[in-house]
């Protein structure tokens, strides 16, 4: 298996096919927020990053997956983003099932560098919802819960492929042999 993963994980399919994944899930958040008017908090906000950087590590995974330097960023970059909206999406999840009446959730997004996503890009990056709300079901899950999980795949998947970059790939030998 870890074969496998090494030799995907030095094509552009895989990074091309997590690229197109995670632009869906995008679309699909600013199509709940625009078009069903499922308006995103502060933590769903966070999430929203993360999956920016997970959409980030597949481009750089698309530049040159055969560069194992690369390669190791572009996985370094989807694990720190996997890990980080696993943490925001399990936060949520806590607001939502489990809160107590000490939980809260900031009144504006905090972003890196202190830059204000929010002002800049407001369509993208504005929070006007309750983190603790319960928006709606899809197959029997909160939409923090679907993202506790989708977080959670790509991190397990992207150990998986980190520990893949150790182990050597062979030469496929030919079955027939054309050479004179």
């Amino acid at each position: 298996m870890f074969r496998y993963l090494k030799k995907i994980s030095m094509g552009r399919g895989a990074w091309l096919l997590m690229l197109i994944i995670t632009s869906g899930l995008q679309i699909s958040a600013l199509f709940f927020q625009h078009v069903l008017n499922m308006q995103p908090c502060v933590l769903c906000i966070y999430q929203r990053t993360a999956l920016y950087g997970v959409l980030l590590a597949s481009i750089i995974g698309l530049i040159a997956p055969k560069s194992l330097l690369i390669r190791l960023l572009a996985i370094s970059t989807w694990l720190y983003s996997a890990a980080y909206g696993m943490s925001f999406s399990w936060q949520h999840v806590r607001l939502q099932f489990y809160s107590s009446p000490l939980d809260t959730c900031d009144l504006f997004p905090i972003f890196y560098f202190n830059i204000k996503w929010d002002e800049i890009v407001p369509v993208i990056f504005k929070a006007s919802g309750n983190c603790s709300d319960k928006l709606g079901t899809i197959l029997g899950l909160e939409m923090s819960q679907w993202m506790l999980i989708i977080f959670s795949a790509y991190f397990i998947v992207g150990l998986a492929v980190l520990c893949s970059q150790i182990v050597k790939v062979k030469a496929q030998k030919a079955i027939f042999s054309f050479k004179k």
